[in-house]
């Protein structure tokens, strides 16, 4: 009884982590995921246990008292068991890959979510070390702090001002990577109420640690308050306070945009392109030769 319960208590410690990861959806891609991950780990434990139980029954059975376990010295080979060697591992490529291969084509990053909502989009920025985000229907923008309405597909367009990057809800799914002069797209949703941690998934730097950010999901009306609250208030994000914006900087406390100048996000990304251009490089050393 008591150790029944420290294996109890010890099982409730290590679940207790997943609160806010991938094993506690809130959104219909991230239970995609955890059903993709599921079915997986149910075909790998139909071989992994079955393999373990031989093992020990074999190892009962051949065991020096007992006397009834025959001693074949001189066996070389079986084609049945060679069969069943390679088939169980051949069988578990199949499914697991089956499984992966549907799941990656009906969870592509691109694909619309199907909602009788129309679809919110949202433009985000990867700075050092900081997230941008940008809603050019309702002209604000937003700096780790991402808003969105309760059962509403949000539309991700994404690219980074530097270094490449990395976009991960745990709880609404599908990490995508941010790229310097590149977008990304990516669809998800929040089915639920309540606000999910949102963070860089890959190194880019000293402040990485503190590129985090968090996702409120709200209903509609909240969604609708929060956004003429952020038209009224903050400044306006232009040219010059994005230059200000895009220095590297750390903890960065979220705060609003009342403001975004027209097509700020595709002048983000038509200068990164320009800037890894090699024919552009080229262009701008011989226009300042000739100067």
């Amino acid at each position: 009884m008591r150790y029944g319960l420290v294996a109890l208590t010890l099982l409730c410690f290590l679940l207790g982590g997943c609160s806010e990861g991938v094993l506690n959806p809130k959104g219909p891609v991230a239970a995609a995921e955890r059903l993709i991950l599921f079915n997986s780990l149910g075909i790998m434990l139909a071989i992994v246990i079955p393999t373990i139980l031989a093992t020990l029954a074999v190892a009962f059975w051949f065991r020096a008292s007992n006397r009834r376990a025959a001693y074949l010295p001189d066996f070389e080979y079986s084609g049945r068991l060679e069969l069943l060697v390679w088939s169980i591992p051949a069988m578990t490529v199949l499914l697991v890959g089956g499984v992966a291969w549907v799941g990656a084509h009906d969870l592509d990053p691109r694909k619309a979510i199907s909602s009788t909502a129309k679809p919110v989009p949202v433009q985000v920025v990867s700075l050092d070390w900081k997230w941008l985000f940008i809603y050019p229907e309702q002209g604000i923008a937003s700096v780790n702090h991402l808003m969105v309405p309760v059962g509403t597909p949000i539309s991700f367009e994404l690219t980074s001002s530097t270094v490449m990057n990395s976009f991960f809800v745990p709880q609404l799914g599908s990490q995508i990577y941010t790229m310097s002069g590149m977008v990304t797209r990516l669809q998800l949703q929040a089915d639920h109420a309540g606000t999910y941690p949102g963070l860089s998934t890959m190194f880019s730097g000293e402040g990485f640690s503190d590129m985090r950010f968090t996702v409120d999901a709200v209903e509609s009306d909240d969604f609708a308050r929060w956004v003429r609250e952020a038209q009224e208030t903050g400044r306006a994000l232009d040219s010059e306070t994005y230059a200000e914006l895009a220095k590297p900087s750390q903890a960065v406390v979220p705060f609003t945009y009342r403001a975004v100048s027209a097509d700020l996000f595709g002048g983000i990304v038509n200068t990164a392109s320009a800037a890894d251009d090699p024919s552009q490089r080229i262009c701008s050393t011989s226009q300042r030769a000739e100067r």
